[in-house]
Order: C-alpha cells, then structure tokens, then sequence
C-alpha cells in the first residue's frame, strides 16, 4: 500500500549521503587509486588516549594497514557544528574527502578533484 507521506531521513541519513556523493564524484576520476579504500562515517573522533592536545577537532581521518588497504574516516559533528546550511556542509563534506584522498595519493588536493 504506497504511501503519500514523505520519506524522513535523519540528520545522521542526510549526512551519509553527503559522504556518499562526495565519493562517487571522486571514484568517477580515481576509480583503480580507490578500490581498496573503505570510506566510513563516525560521529564525533577518538579522544588521544595520551599526548598533546591539538587546538582544532578533525573533519576526517586517514588509516592505511600494510596490506594496502586504507580507511578513510568522516566525522559528522564536527562538520555539522561548523556549518550553517545544507550547501555549506556538503561543500565541507567534499573538501574533506578530497583532502584524505590527496593524502593517500601524495598529491595536491587541486588535482584530486580539479573540477571542485
């Protein structure tokens, strides 16, 4: 029996497919450079167990294992809290995205994504 409601997305949903939109643009250009990356949402980041306590709260996250695989790791809240609207987020989203991708790569974030 459809319905006329309309589908409800969480903030935590819409935030996803922000992460997911940034990194199909991306596979587009860098398909074979991203096969054995895995992109992940978390929350908030891990608190240091123990050591010096940075000034900034990341966005994202890199993790690479000697087996060539690599993670890369979104933040929701973070971004959430430094943005103001739903373009300015998914123009966060992208930026941070592209700048793990530059540093799996080793190259400037300008060529990840030159159209951006």
């Amino acid at each position: 029996m459809p319905s006329d409601l309309p589908v409800y997305r969480s903030r935590a949903q819409a935030f996803d497919d922000l992460v997911l939109d940034a990194v199909e643009r991306l596979e587009r250009l860098w398909a074979r450079e991203l096969a054995n990356v895995d992109f992940l949402v978390e929350d908030v980041p891990p608190i240091p167990a123990l050591g010096p306590m940075t000034e900034s709260i990341p966005f994202s996250r890199l993790e690479t294992d000697p087996n060539g695989r690599a993670r890369i790791v979104i933040y929701r809240r973070p971004v959430e809290i430094r943005t103001k609207d739903p373009e300015e987020m998914a123009l966060l989203v992208h930026e941070a995205v592209v700048e793990e991708v530059a540093n799996l790569l080793g190259v400037e974030p300008e060529s990840v994504d030159p159209e951006a």
